[in-house]
């Protein structure tokens, strides 16, 4: 398993860690201590994601359906994928910056549909 991959599966194996087996199988109604440094950062990096996953999605499949695909799609790919996995990190003053430069690649990402 690959940890940069999959910090919504992470999150929650380690919130089951956290907070037991018991728990995680509940309800989860049940008043719990805040999640770790780890787990809360997994999730907002997870939610983070999913703010930004379906227009990239979106984009994508929109210039390889027209065919419109080129080097500054790949190049917007690949940048907006490297922000995500970097922002799951957590390094405080880049975060931002991350998120601005995930916006930003998928805006090369359908720059050949514009143009």
């Amino acid at each position: 398993m690959r940890l940069r991959h999959r910090p919504g599966f992470l999150a929650a194996q380690l919130q089951t860690r956290q907070h037991g087996l018991a728990w995680s199988l509940s309800s989860r109604e049940a008043a719990v201590p805040p999640p770790t440094p780890l787990v809360g950062r997994l999730k907002r990096a997870q939610a983070n994601f999913l703010e930004t996953f379906p227009f990239a999605a979106s984009a994508l499949l929109a210039v390889e359906i027209t065919g419109a695909n080129d080097a500054t799609t790949e190049l917007g790919a690949i940048v907006w994928l490297s922000a995500r996995l970097a922002y799951a990190i957590g390094i405080p003053v880049l975060r931002s910056a991350l998120f601005a430069t995930s916006i930003i690649a998928i805006g090369l990402v359908l720059w050949p549909l514009l143009a």
